[in-house]
């Protein structure tokens, strides 16, 4: 199946509004996470590995620190920002960090 096309100027706009803990970085959406600790980090980079799985749509993911967690969402062969990020987005945040500690 194709890759959706990248959104508009202002159809990203009225999608940030659902997603108010990402910030825009260049074509890119970035949410940083800190964790109770190291465990709690690894336990929500494994929750968020197999969310991607299933949505076949993968995030750059960077540990840093003890226990912060840096997800970048992209559709990489679209060069930029379309519905499957905003999705991934939503997704993440559905997580319930404190069952992760």
């Amino acid at each position: 199946m194709p890759r959706p096309l990248p959104l508009g100027e202002d159809e990203l706009r009225d999608h940030l509004v659902d997603i108010p803990l990402w910030r825009l970085d260049g074509a890119t959406l970035v949410r940083e996470i800190p964790a109770s600790d190291f465990a709690a980090a690894i336990g929500l980079v494994n929750t968020v590995a197999l969310i991607a799985e299933r949505m076949d749509h993968h995030p750059d993911i960077l540990i840093f620190g003890w226990n912060k967690v840096r997800f970048t969402l992209s559709t990489h062969d679209q060069g930029g920002i379309t519905i499957l990020d905003v999705q991934l987005a939503k997704r993440i945040d559905e997580i319930r960090f404190d069952a992760l500690a």
